[in-house]
């Protein structure tokens, strides 16, 4: 009787670890970021090229003449 029960307990304790799962875990993969390009809108990006602008036109209309004037 105590072989019957300790085969019907080690086929209780057989069928439950292999209907439990899988032991290793695996991450689901992180989902992938896509960068769009920057656009000149609301950054202020835009001032780089107007102070380059700026700083052209400020050059070309000095007239160098070596006074400090």
């Amino acid at each position: 009787m105590i072989k019957v029960i300790s085969a019907a307990l080690a086929a209780t304790l057989a069928a439950g670890a292999a209907a439990a799962g899988t032991v290793a875990y695996v991450a689901p993969a992180a989902p992938v970021m896509v960068e769009e390009p920057a656009s000149m809108g609301g950054s202020g990006m835009w001032l780089i090229p107007l102070v380059a602008i700026a700083l052209i036109a400020l050059a070309m209309s000095h007239n160098g003449n070596g006074n400090g004037d």
